[in-house]
C-alpha cells in the first residue's frame, strides 16, 4: 500500500483537489453521466446511495478503510483530495442533473471483455480487395480514383466518412487485436470524462497501474513504460554527447545508438505519461479502401500482448 501511495504521489498522477471541487466530470467515464452505472461492472450504483454513504465511501477510500475490488483504484483517485472537496463532490453527485459531458457512458451494450476483435478482417477481405483492384479493370472512372469516391465536379460537396468514437464504458468494452506485432493497442472503451490528460490529471492510471489492473480486469501498464530508454545526453565543451559519444564524430546521428542504457523506475516515465500520444480511441467506420497488409505475428499471444520489452533492440516489426 505504501509503495502504491509513493508511486502515485511521486509520479504526479492525481487529479488536484481544486479540479475535483468544481467538477465531477472525470468520474463519468466509469460511473456514467448520472452515476447510474456499476463502475467496471463491480461497484455500487452511486446514484442509489445517500449523501452520507457517498461521503463515507470517498473518505473511506482515502483512508484505505473502505472498499473491496475497487479499493486500490479509488484510492489513487482521492488520496490527495481534501475532505472538504470530497464532501463537495458528494453533494454535486446528489444534486447535479448529470455530469457535463456530451455523451458520457450512454453507449451500446458491450461485448464480452475477453473477446479480441480483428480490426483488419473487414478491410482485408479477399473479395473486397479483388473488387477494388484497379489493375484488373479495362477502364477506370474518376470516381474510382479518389478515396472519397466522387468525381472532380462534385468534390466541393463531398464529405468524408465521419468517425464514430462511441464506445462502451471502461470495463465492459470489446478489446481489439493489435494491428501488428508490438503495435500500441487501441483504446477499446469510451474516453468521455477521461480526457484531456494533464500534468496533474491522468485518469488512465486509475485502472491501468499494475497494482490495480488485475482487480478490475484491465490491461496493466507494461514494464517498458516504467523504464527510460532515452540516451543520456549532455552538452560538454560545446559538444553534444550521447551515452558518452560525440554526436557528429563518434555518432553520425542519434539512430546510431542501438539502445541506450535502460534505467528502470518505480514511477511512470515522463515520456510515457501522455497515453494518447500512442494509444488512440478506436473509431467505428468503414475503411476508405481495402487493405492488403497482413500482420505477421510470431505467436498468437502477440495479437493481444507486446514482446517489445524483451526485444527492444529489434524495434517494431
Amino acid at each position: 500500500m505504501k509503495k502504491l501511495v509513493k508511486r502515485v504521489i511521486l509520479g504526479s498522477l492525481l487529479v488536484t483537489a481544486s479540479s475535483y471541487a468544481v467538477s465531477i466530470a472525470a468520474c463519468a467515464g466509469c460511473h456514467g453521466q448520472n452515476f447510474e452505472k456499476k463502475a467496471m461492472g463491480k461497484s455500487k450504483v452511486v446514484k442509489d446511495m445517500t449523501l452520507k454513504e457517498i461521503i463515507d465511501a470517498l473518505k473511506g477510500y482515502k483512508a484505505g478503510t473502505y472498499g473491496d475490488s475497487m479499493k486500490q483504484m479509488m484510492m489513487t483517485q482521492v488520496i490527495n483530495v481534501k475532505d472538504a472537496d470530497l464532501e463537495a463532490m458528494a453533494k454535486l453527485i446528489k444534486t447535479d442533473s448529470g455530469t457535463q459531458t456530451n455523451q458520457a457512458t450512454g453507449f451500446a451494450a458491450a461485448a464480452a471483455a475477453a473477446v479480441h476483435v480483428d480490426l483488419n478482417k473487414r478491410a482485408s477481405d479477399k473479395k473486397r480487395i479483388e473488387q477494388e483492384d484497379l489493375s484488373k479493370k479495362s477502364s477506370i472512372s474518376e470516381v474510382a480514383l479518389g478515396l472519397r469516391k466522387t468525381d472532380l465536379y462534385s468534390e466541393t460537396k463531398t464529405e468524408g466518412n465521419k468517425a464514430d468514437y462511441d464506445r462502451p464504458a471502461p470495463g465492459s468494452s470489446t478489446k481489439f487485436e493489435r494491428a501488428f506485432k508490438d503495435a500500441p493497442p487501441m483504446i477499446p472503451h469510451s474516453v468521455e470524462g477521461l480526457l484531456p490528460i494533464t500534468k496533474m490529471n491522468n485518469q488512465c492510471l486509475g485502472c491501468h497501474l499494475p497494482e490495480v489492473a488485475s482487480s478490475v480486469g484491465s490491461t496493466a501498464i507494461p514494464a517498458t513504460h516504467f523504464t527510460n530508454y532515452r540516451p543520456e545526453t549532455v552538452l560538454k565543451d560545446n559538444k553534444v554527447l550521447k551515452e558518452g559519444k560525440e554526436l557528429g564524430k563518434d555518432l553520425a546521428n542519434s539512430s546510431d545508438i542501438k539502445l541506450a542504457k535502460a534505467v528502470k523506475s518505480d514511477t511512470l516515465h515522463q515520456g510515457r505519461f501522455n497515453c494518447t500520444q500512442c494509444h488512440a480511441p478506436q473509431s467505428k467506420m468503414e475503411t476508405a479502401v481495402a487493405n492488403t497488409f497482413r500482420p505477421d505475428f510470431d505467436k498468437k499471444t502477440y495479437k493481444s500482448h507486446s514482446s517489445l520489452a524483451d526485444a527492444m533492440n529489434e524495434g517494431i516489426e
